[in-house]
């Protein structure tokens, strides 16, 4: 069983619905856990750039953070944890990349998902791992690969 609280603390839209959100994570999630739970916050680009300095110490807005829950087993509590996607960056990034704003959606769903089961890319094997997992699930859900950049976003034609 799955539970998915979505906060929208900021104006705008676009902002897919708690159901597509539920329908990302659960992918992503797999067959890892029964039962789990997460919180999806979407913020404008001062909170992402006060929370990106704040918890990675890096200047600016960015489009996904992704907070593990770090609470002791004995608690009983499936939570996995917090992702905050910023939502002024998530259709900048998806014109600039040519893709459909609801693909990347999912793809930074899927991303900051996987980050709180554990996965990382900070170095290039992880990295690897991590991408071809994001690419997996994208794929079952019937998005393109993330990482695939169109002539038209590199500016080719």
């Amino acid at each position: 069983m799955s539970q998915i609280e979505v906060q929208v603390a900021v104006s705008g839209t676009g902002v897919p619905a708690r159901r597509q959100f539920e329908t990302w994570a659960t992918a992503a999630v797999g067959d890892r856990l029964r039962e789990w739970e997460l919180c999806i916050r979407i913020v404008g680009t001062r909170e992402s750039a006060e929370l990106n300095e704040r918890y990675r110490g890096r200047t600016g807005a960015t489009n996904v953070l992704s907070f593990a829950a770090d609470l002791p087993p004995v608690t009983g509590i499936p939570l996995l944890g917090d992702i905050v996607i910023c939502l002024p960056l998530v259709g900048a990034e998806a014109r600039a990349q040519a893709k459909p704003v609801i693909a990347h959606w999912a793809h930074l769903t899927v991303h900051g998902v996987l980050h709180l089961l554990g996965m990382d890319h900070e170095d290039p094997n992880d990295a690897e791992q991590m991408e071809a997992e994001e690419k997996r699930v994208l794929s079952h859900l019937g998005y393109p690969d993330p990482y695939t950049v169109t002539a038209s976003a590199t500016g080719n034609t």
